[in-house]
């Protein structure tokens, strides 16, 4: 089983061509333990080329919203007042850490992406 990293995209298309003959392979076979391997090796690959970032924090609570059918009057205990909730949803307030914290606990938004660094959300805070 001659196995060497992913340096280059040529090899990263050479991993996936090899992960897709090996898919149906059994585990603990040697077929299943070269598949274990390429899909470490360009898991890493990807992070290192692709990383995915978080949501936007506005796009995250909306997608949590429609996702479990939410309104805007389910935030208001995590957010405050309507018009409060309102003001987050149009970007003209920013999140304090109480709400992300809030909407973490109560909702399960991961923190990071509502933590996420938004460069327009510094500039309205200063002014």
């Amino acid at each position: 089983m001659e196995i060497r990293p992913i340096k280059t995209e040529a090899d990263y298309q050479a991993a996936l061509k090899d992960i897709e003959g090996l898919m149906s392979a059994e585990a603990g076979s040697p077929q299943g333990d070269r598949l274990d391997v390429l899909v470490t090796l360009v898991e890493a690959y990807e992070r290192a080329h692709y990383p995915i970032d978080f949501p936007d924090p506005i796009e995250a609570i909306k997608f949590r919203m429609e996702q479990q059918g939410l309104s805007i009057d389910d935030l208001i205990p995590v957010i405050g007042r309507k018009n409060r909730v309102y003001e987050i949803l149009a970007r003209k307030r920013p999140l304090t850490l109480r709400m992300i914290e809030g909407l973490h606990e109560t909702f399960s938004i991961p923190a990071e992406s509502l933590l996420k660094h938004r460069p327009n959300q510094n500039h309205q805070q200063n002014n």
